[in-house]
Protein backbone atom coordinates (compact mmCIF):
# COMPACT_ATOMS: atom_id res chain seq x y z
CA UNK A 1 0.00 0.00 0.00
CA UNK A 2 1.42 3.38 -1.03
CA UNK A 3 1.88 6.21 1.45
CA UNK A 4 -0.86 8.84 1.43
CA UNK A 5 0.46 12.41 1.14
CA UNK A 6 -1.74 15.41 1.95
CA UNK A 7 -0.93 18.60 0.01
CA UNK A 8 -2.43 21.80 1.46
CA UNK A 9 -2.04 24.99 -0.59
CA UNK A 10 -4.48 27.55 -1.96
CA UNK A 11 -2.44 27.76 -5.20
CA UNK A 12 -3.97 25.00 -7.32
CA UNK A 13 -1.12 25.04 -9.85
CA UNK A 14 1.36 24.13 -7.11
CA UNK A 15 -0.92 21.39 -5.76
CA UNK A 16 -1.35 19.92 -9.24
CA UNK A 17 2.40 20.07 -9.94
CA UNK A 18 3.25 18.26 -6.72
CA UNK A 19 0.47 15.75 -7.35
CA UNK A 20 2.00 14.91 -10.74
CA UNK A 21 5.45 14.27 -9.29
CA UNK A 22 4.19 12.38 -6.23
CA UNK A 23 1.92 10.08 -8.22
CA UNK A 24 4.79 9.32 -10.60
CA UNK A 25 6.69 8.08 -7.53
CA UNK A 26 3.80 5.83 -6.53
CA UNK A 27 2.32 7.93 -3.71
CA UNK A 28 -1.39 8.48 -3.17
CA UNK A 29 -2.22 12.20 -3.08
CA UNK A 30 -4.94 13.94 -1.08
CA UNK A 31 -5.51 17.59 -2.03
CA UNK A 32 -6.81 20.45 0.12
CA UNK A 33 -6.88 24.17 -0.61
CA UNK A 34 -7.45 25.42 2.93
CA UNK A 35 -6.70 24.40 6.50
CA UNK A 36 -10.29 23.49 7.39
CA UNK A 37 -10.53 20.84 4.67
CA UNK A 38 -7.03 19.63 5.55
CA UNK A 39 -8.02 18.90 9.15
CA UNK A 40 -11.12 17.08 7.94
CA UNK A 41 -9.06 14.82 5.64
CA UNK A 42 -6.51 14.09 8.39
CA UNK A 43 -9.32 12.99 10.73
CA UNK A 44 -11.13 10.93 8.10
CA UNK A 45 -8.25 9.37 6.17
CA UNK A 46 -5.02 7.58 7.01
CA UNK A 47 -2.59 10.37 6.12
CA UNK A 48 1.12 9.46 6.27
CA UNK A 49 2.58 12.94 5.68
CA UNK A 50 1.43 16.54 5.13
CA UNK A 51 2.87 19.32 2.96
CA UNK A 52 1.59 22.71 4.09
CA UNK A 53 1.68 26.28 2.84
CA UNK A 54 1.64 29.08 5.44
CA UNK A 55 -0.52 31.75 3.85
CA UNK A 56 -3.96 30.19 3.36
CA UNK A 57 -7.55 31.30 3.96
CA UNK A 58 -9.40 30.19 7.08
CA UNK A 59 -6.67 28.48 9.05
CA UNK A 60 -3.11 29.45 8.13
CA UNK A 61 -0.23 26.98 8.08
CA UNK A 62 1.04 27.85 11.55
CA UNK A 63 -2.34 27.28 13.20
CA UNK A 64 -2.82 24.13 11.15
CA UNK A 65 0.46 22.68 12.47
CA UNK A 66 -0.62 23.36 16.05
CA UNK A 67 -3.96 21.64 15.49
CA UNK A 68 -2.33 18.63 13.79
CA UNK A 69 0.21 18.26 16.59
CA UNK A 70 -2.56 18.09 19.18
CA UNK A 71 -3.37 14.55 18.01
CA UNK A 72 -1.01 13.38 15.27
CA UNK A 73 2.72 12.72 14.82
CA UNK A 74 2.82 12.53 11.03
CA UNK A 75 5.79 14.23 9.31
CA UNK A 76 5.05 17.80 8.23
CA UNK A 77 6.90 19.67 5.48
CA UNK A 78 6.23 23.39 5.21
CA UNK A 79 6.43 24.79 1.69
CA UNK A 80 6.13 28.58 1.71
CA UNK A 81 7.08 31.79 -0.05
CA UNK A 82 8.05 33.24 3.35
CA UNK A 83 11.84 33.17 3.36
CA UNK A 84 12.83 34.93 6.60
CA UNK A 85 14.69 32.94 9.24
CA UNK A 86 12.07 33.71 11.89
CA UNK A 87 9.35 32.20 9.68
CA UNK A 88 11.31 28.96 9.41
CA UNK A 89 12.15 28.90 13.12
CA UNK A 90 8.50 29.49 14.06
CA UNK A 91 7.36 26.64 11.83
CA UNK A 92 9.89 24.25 13.36
CA UNK A 93 9.04 25.35 16.90
CA UNK A 94 5.36 24.67 16.28
CA UNK A 95 6.13 21.12 15.17
CA UNK A 96 7.07 21.09 11.49
CA UNK A 97 9.77 18.57 10.56
CA UNK A 98 11.15 20.43 7.55
CA UNK A 99 10.79 23.78 5.76
CA UNK A 100 11.33 24.69 2.10
CA UNK A 101 10.81 27.99 0.32
CA UNK A 102 9.12 28.77 -2.98
CA UNK A 103 10.05 28.60 -5.78
CA UNK A 104 11.21 25.03 -5.31
CA UNK A 105 12.66 22.14 -7.27
CA UNK A 106 9.97 19.41 -7.33
CA UNK A 107 12.62 16.67 -7.26
CA UNK A 108 14.10 18.15 -4.07
CA UNK A 109 10.62 18.12 -2.52
CA UNK A 110 10.30 14.44 -3.45
CA UNK A 111 13.72 13.69 -1.96
CA UNK A 112 12.79 15.39 1.31
CA UNK A 113 9.46 13.56 1.45
CA UNK A 114 11.23 10.24 1.01
CA UNK A 115 13.70 11.15 3.76
CA UNK A 116 10.87 12.10 6.14
CA UNK A 117 8.99 8.87 5.48
CA UNK A 118 12.17 6.83 5.99
CA UNK A 119 12.70 8.50 9.36
CA UNK A 120 9.08 7.94 10.31
CA UNK A 121 9.43 4.26 9.43
CA UNK A 122 12.63 4.03 11.48
CA UNK A 123 10.85 5.70 14.41
CA UNK A 124 7.95 3.24 14.23
CA UNK A 125 10.29 0.27 13.84
CA UNK A 126 12.04 1.34 17.00
CA UNK A 127 8.68 1.16 18.79
CA UNK A 128 8.13 -2.41 17.58
CA UNK A 129 11.64 -3.76 18.14
CA UNK A 130 12.34 -2.71 21.71
CA UNK A 131 9.38 -3.98 23.68
CA UNK A 132 10.80 -3.60 27.18
CA UNK A 133 13.75 -1.21 26.93
CA UNK A 134 14.05 2.18 28.54
CA UNK A 135 16.76 4.73 29.28
CA UNK A 136 17.07 6.36 32.70
CA UNK A 137 18.99 9.53 33.47
CA UNK A 138 18.38 11.47 36.67
CA UNK A 139 14.64 11.99 36.90
CA UNK A 140 14.19 11.32 33.19
CA UNK A 141 13.01 7.98 31.88
CA UNK A 142 12.76 7.46 28.13
CA UNK A 143 10.44 4.56 27.41
CA UNK A 144 11.49 3.16 24.05
CA UNK A 145 8.53 0.89 23.23
CA UNK A 146 6.06 3.77 23.56
CA UNK A 147 8.52 6.50 22.53
CA UNK A 148 7.41 8.43 25.61
CA UNK A 149 9.46 10.54 27.99
CA UNK A 150 8.68 10.59 31.70
CA UNK A 151 9.96 13.26 34.08
CA UNK A 152 9.33 12.53 37.75
CA UNK A 153 6.77 9.98 36.56
CA UNK A 154 4.83 12.47 34.44
CA UNK A 155 4.65 11.83 30.70
CA UNK A 156 6.00 14.46 28.30
CA UNK A 157 4.97 14.45 24.64
CA UNK A 158 7.88 14.36 22.17
CA UNK A 159 7.94 14.75 18.41
CA UNK A 160 9.66 11.96 16.47
CA UNK A 161 12.79 14.08 16.00
CA UNK A 162 12.92 15.13 19.64
CA UNK A 163 12.64 11.47 20.61
CA UNK A 164 15.50 10.45 18.30
CA UNK A 165 17.77 13.29 19.47
CA UNK A 166 17.11 12.56 23.14
CA UNK A 167 17.55 8.81 22.60
CA UNK A 168 20.89 9.45 20.88
CA UNK A 169 22.11 11.63 23.75
CA UNK A 170 20.81 9.42 26.56
CA UNK A 171 22.38 6.32 25.04
CA UNK A 172 25.73 8.10 25.16
CA UNK A 173 25.81 10.21 28.35
CA UNK A 174 28.70 12.69 28.58
CA UNK A 175 29.64 12.12 24.93
CA UNK A 176 29.80 15.29 22.84
CA UNK A 177 27.95 15.16 19.52
CA UNK A 178 28.56 17.76 16.84
CA UNK A 179 25.61 19.39 15.11
CA UNK A 180 26.66 17.54 11.96
CA UNK A 181 26.57 14.18 13.75
CA UNK A 182 23.14 14.88 15.25
CA UNK A 183 21.67 16.08 11.96
CA UNK A 184 23.02 13.24 9.85
CA UNK A 185 21.92 10.60 12.38
CA UNK A 186 18.43 11.98 13.08
CA UNK A 187 17.60 13.60 9.72
CA UNK A 188 19.49 10.99 7.67
CA UNK A 189 20.62 13.70 5.29
CA UNK A 190 23.74 15.71 4.57
CA UNK A 191 24.42 18.61 6.92
CA UNK A 192 24.90 21.93 5.13
CA UNK A 193 25.62 24.05 8.18
CA UNK A 194 22.03 25.04 8.99
CA UNK A 195 22.49 25.54 12.75
CA UNK A 196 18.95 26.88 13.26
CA UNK A 197 17.30 23.49 12.75
CA UNK A 198 19.38 21.78 15.46
CA UNK A 199 19.16 24.78 17.80
CA UNK A 200 15.36 24.88 17.61
CA UNK A 201 14.98 21.19 18.44
CA UNK A 202 17.50 21.37 21.30
CA UNK A 203 15.69 24.45 22.64
CA UNK A 204 12.35 22.62 22.49
CA UNK A 205 13.83 19.64 24.35
CA UNK A 206 15.26 21.90 27.05
CA UNK A 207 11.89 23.56 27.51
CA UNK A 208 10.41 20.13 28.16
CA UNK A 209 13.05 18.54 30.41
CA UNK A 210 14.93 21.31 32.20
CA UNK A 211 13.88 23.07 35.38
CA UNK A 212 15.41 26.25 33.95
CA UNK A 213 16.02 25.98 30.17
CA UNK A 214 18.39 28.97 30.30
CA UNK A 215 20.57 27.14 32.81
CA UNK A 216 20.33 23.54 31.58
CA UNK A 217 21.36 20.70 33.86
CA UNK A 218 20.90 17.92 31.32
CA UNK A 219 21.60 19.05 27.76
CA UNK A 220 24.77 21.11 27.74
CA UNK A 221 26.17 23.21 24.91
CA UNK A 222 29.87 22.62 24.33
CA UNK A 223 30.95 25.85 22.67
CA UNK A 224 32.48 25.32 19.26
CA UNK A 225 31.73 21.59 19.29
CA UNK A 226 28.10 20.65 19.84
CA UNK A 227 25.95 19.13 22.60
CA UNK A 228 26.07 16.45 25.25
CA UNK A 229 23.77 15.19 27.98
CA UNK A 230 25.24 14.95 31.47
CA UNK A 231 25.04 11.69 33.37
CA UNK A 232 23.68 13.17 36.60
CA UNK A 233 22.10 11.46 39.57
CA UNK A 234 19.24 13.15 41.36
CA UNK A 235 18.06 11.82 44.70
CA UNK A 236 14.71 13.62 44.94
CA UNK A 237 13.69 14.07 41.34
CA UNK A 238 14.76 17.73 41.41
CA UNK A 239 17.19 19.61 39.21
CA UNK A 240 17.93 22.25 41.80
Amino acid sequence: MSERILIVDDEKDIVNLLELYLESEGYTVVKAYNGIDALKFIKEQNIDMAILDIMMPGIDGYRLIKKIRENYKIPILMLSAKREHHDKILGLELGADDYMTKPFNPMEVIARIKAQLRRCSKYNNTKRQVESDYLQLGNLRLDLPSCTLYKDGNSIELTSREFLILKMLMQNPSRVFTKKQIFEEVWEDQFYGDDNTIMVHISNLRNKIEQNPKQPVYIKTIRGLGYKIDNIKLNKGSES
